[in-house]
């Protein structure tokens, strides 16, 4: 008989040292049309795949206020709401949309308790279970942003805060100003610009979650190592590239998204895969 594998296989990590949820989890970016833009193509199949995550046992899902914009988080709200009890949503604030594939910051803190008050409306929940700053506003210092947050937080609108594509200086600048639970940076196994800001997470106890953790599946320097050690564990390469982040570090919190159920399915499989040490190394020097 052959035994599913869910999220949870993945291992579990705390945000902020409360909210356990599986290391395998789901971003909700995708479900939208194309360049991030308006409705998805297939409403019915995105409600679908939301729904399954959760068959699967995925107990966090990342969204935005940006993406649609407004999309992602309506559907969440209409897939899943009422909630399970161990569903933990971190959505984000802090980027306004032009168009598609056009994304400008704003930091203000009157733009973050706007988009805060709009989130809680379609989600239909009462307080944010995470909050993450989409991206520091280079016009508005970041410690009013932070602030807003911490304002926001006193007022029982979120629960944790986390921020999105910060170096090691903004980091640190953000945890001035009050508690960070999760860092959202891009990363992948051939983009390790974050890594030294990875090394601060764990310092810290940080939840490190990934953007972009496939790189578009365009592998351009370890596409062929993929391969080989996809084969050894009758796997797909962007399992193994999966695999490899949640190997990483005990941090990392893999949100791969996607449209289809095809590929969810795909993607909470390769929470079952162990990768070797020799693997892990080669796959280092590979994407290196």
């Amino acid at each position: 008989m052959t035994t599913t594998i869910t999220a949870t296989a993945a291992g579990t990590w705390k945000l902020g040292g409360e909210l356990p949820v599986a290391r395998m989890g789901f971003g909700a970016m995708r479900l939208t049309g194309p360049g991030i833009w308006g409705e998805p193509r297939d409403r019915d199949e995105c409600i679908a795949v939301l729904r399954r995550s959760v068959e699967r046992e995925v107990t966090f899902i990342d969204t935005a206020d940006a993406y649609g914009p407004e999309v992602s988080e309506s559907l969440i709200a209409e897939a899943l709401h009422p909630y399970p009890d161990d569903l933990v949503i971190g959505t984000k604030a802090g980027l306004l949309r032009d168009g598609p594939d056009q994304w400008r910051p704003d930091g203000r803190p009157e733009h973050l308790r706007e988009a805060v008050e709009g989130s809680l409306r379609r989600l239909r929940v009462e307080r944010l279970d995470l909050l993450q700053l989409h991206r520091p506003d280079p016009a508005v210092p970041l410690e009013e942003s932070m602030g807003e947050l911490a304002r926001l937080r006193d007022e029982g609108k979120i629960r944790l805060i986390g921020v999105c594509n910060v170096d090691e200086r903004q980091l640190e600048v953000a945890m001035r100003v009050t508690p960070v639970v999760s860092v959202q940076n891009r990363m992948n196994l051939e983009d390790r610009s974050s890594d030294t800001v990875l090394v601060r997470c764990e310092a810290e106890q940080l939840a490190f979650l990934p953007w972009a953790p496939l790189g578009a599946g365009r592998w351009r320097r370890a596409g062929d190592v993929l391969v080989e050690v996809a084969k050894r564990h009758d796997a797909t390469p962007n399992q193994v590239a999966l695999a490899w982040l949640l190997a990483r570090s005990p941090v990392m919190l893999v949100i791969p998204g996607t449209s289809t159920r095809a590929h969810l399915d795909e993607n909470i499989d390769a929470a079952g895969i162990e990768l070797t040490a020799d693997q892990l190394d080669l796959l280092d020097r590979a994407g290196a």
